[in-house]
């Protein structure tokens, strides 16, 4: 199943990058994250946490570097989230 099908062509969070490299490393970041912390969420959660940081990765985008910088971003922001 892709990203696009999971997340809904609608309500993508990625629709406000236009850039082709942007929305590849957005989608490359996002399954480096989900693949980092999907085995630490119930199952139940899955959608909406990977929902959740796929807001993350749009908003935090536009300022990485590159792509292991969107997700280290991503991954931090999500992770101090989850401790507070």
């Amino acid at each position: 199943m892709s990203v696009v099908d999971r997340l809904g062509e609608g309500d993508m969070p990625f629709s406000s990058l236009s850039d082709p490299a942007d929305l590849a490393r957005a989608y490359a970041a996002l399954e480096a994250v989900w693949n980092e912390v999907k085995n630490s969420i119930a199952e139940s959660e899955h959608e909406n946490e990977r929902t959740r940081i796929s807001y993350l990765v749009a908003g935090f985008a536009p300022l990485a570097l590159d792509e292991e910088d969107l997700k280290q971003n991503v991954l931090l922001h999500y992770r101090h989230r989850e401790a507070a």
